[in-house]
């Protein structure tokens, strides 16, 4: 009898001691396979000539979410009215993407009209302004193809906006952008003009463009729409009547002093802007999941390459060999931007939300070809789909309507 008691006390224990055992997330080696970024844009582009035989053997290593009940799926969300996916193709220009697109389902929420803006217009505009700074600075200032959310704003206020129809960037029957060539060329020419000190800021920006203008074409100074004829400002002004200025930055990191403008410290902000909007992460979190609930939307960017970051999917999550849930805080999320494995590498629209078992999803709207390596005609063809947790560790900042982040505004010293 003592025997089988004794039996039946070591099968419930070991029985309770199985069932307490955490169930970790699973991990994988994944190799390399081409996906939409090789298949369609470098086809379209020509852009590179070199064998995929080595970059197919290639493994890296990444969390497992075959087993995991996932929500990817649109139809799952509650989602602002926002323009279709479009492709930013082979260059660096996701910063104009992202907010541009928040910028259009502004439109629709302010004005109740459907806009498509022009990115290769901002961009352009952009590395002539990048251009002038690097003369100005004799050399001193970033010339690259990133930047930050809050340059379309600069942008648009100097330069104006015109739609996608009247200028698309692209020539000679290209479907995909890229930029390589053309940055290369203006790169070399600027770094002759540095070699030489040749600080002629009119001949400078001329040739910048020269150079453009060969590649993207040139950018209109009328058009028509809608049977009247528009300027870039006439259009913004009149047209689309968004004002910039209504546009703030919103910025969660420790290295700065919470409730203040701070400078954003990364490559990106070339112009050294501090107009940023630093809260604590709580604070930050909140906007989000609230500004979303409201029907604001916002351009977000942070880091995607992570280890639970999947292109297979399109989910964003953070692996729990990465960094337990509970552990996510100002000071793990600091850290990471510190030894720089969060990096300021990618601009996304967040435009929808999901809510189950506690937990916050959000739809994201991207311009990258990671999230097209899927059937293009499926409806998530172009989405991401972030865990709250993923925002929280590895997204550093947003753009958003002033009137979203109201209270909060009120908070800050200057």
């Amino acid at each position: 009898m003592k025997k089988l008691i004794f039996l039946n006390l070591l099968l419930f224990v070991s029985a309770s001691w199985l069932h307490a055992q955490p169930k970790y997330d699973k991990a994988k080696f994944s190799e390399y396979k081409p996906g939409f970024y090789q298949n369609f844009i470098l086809k379209d582009v020509n852009a590179v000539n070199e064998s995929l035989e080595k970059k197919e053997m290639d493994k890296h290593f990444e969390m497992d979410h075959s087993e995991l009940a996932l929500p990817n799926k649109i139809n799952l969300y509650k989602t602002q009215w926002h323009t279709p996916v479009i492709s930013q193709g082979n260059g660096g220009s996701c910063w104009a993407y992202s907010t541009l697109s928040m910028y259009e389902t502004e439109v629709k929420r302010l004005q109740n009209k459907e806009v498509k803006l022009s990115e290769p217009y901002v961009v352009y505009w952009e590395y002539v302004e990048k251009a002038r700074g690097f003369v100005q600075t004799r050399g001193q200032s970033l010339f690259s193809q990133g930047s930050e959310g809050n340059a379309v704003a600069r942008i648009l206020k100097q330069y104006g906006v015109v739609p996608l129809s009247v200028y698309t960037g692209l020539l000679n029957g290209r479907k995909y952008h890229s930029h390589e060539a053309m940055f290369n060329e203006m790169t070399g020419f600027l770094q002759s003009v540095k070699n030489q000190n040749l600080w002629n800021e009119k001949f400078v920006l001329e040739t910048i463009q020269d150079i453009m203008n060969k590649h993207i074409g040139v950018p209109p100074t009328k058009f028509n729409v809608d049977g009247k004829e528009y300027s870039p400002k006439t259009y913004l002004t009149d047209f689309v009547k968004i004002n910039p200025a209504d546009y703030v930055e919103i910025l969660s990191y420790k290295q700065e002093p919470y409730w203040k403008q701070v400078e954003y410290k990364v490559p990106d902000n070339w112009w050294h802007s501090a107009d940023y909007y630093n809260v604590p992460l709580n604070e930050f979190m909140e906007i989000v999941k609230t500004a979303i609930k409201n029907g604001y939307t916002m351009s977000i960017g942070g880091d995607v390459s992570e280890a639970g970051f999947s292109r297979e999917t399109n989910v964003a999550l953070i692996a729990d060999f990465d960094i337990p849930s509970a552990y996510i805080n100002e000071n793990s999320r600091q850290f990471r931007f510190s030894n720089e494995t969060t990096t300021d590498d990618h601009g996304m629209h967040l435009v929808g939300y999901y809510e189950k078992d506690g937990v916050t999803w959000f739809l994201i709207k991207d311009s990258s070809s990671g999230s097209r390596n899927i059937d293009q005609n499926l409806p998530e063809f172009g989405y991401y789909f972030f865990h709250e947790d993923y925002i929280k560790l590895k997204m550093m900042g947003f753009t958003i309507h002033k009137d979203a982040v109201k209270e909060i505004l009120k908070k800050f010293t200057k």
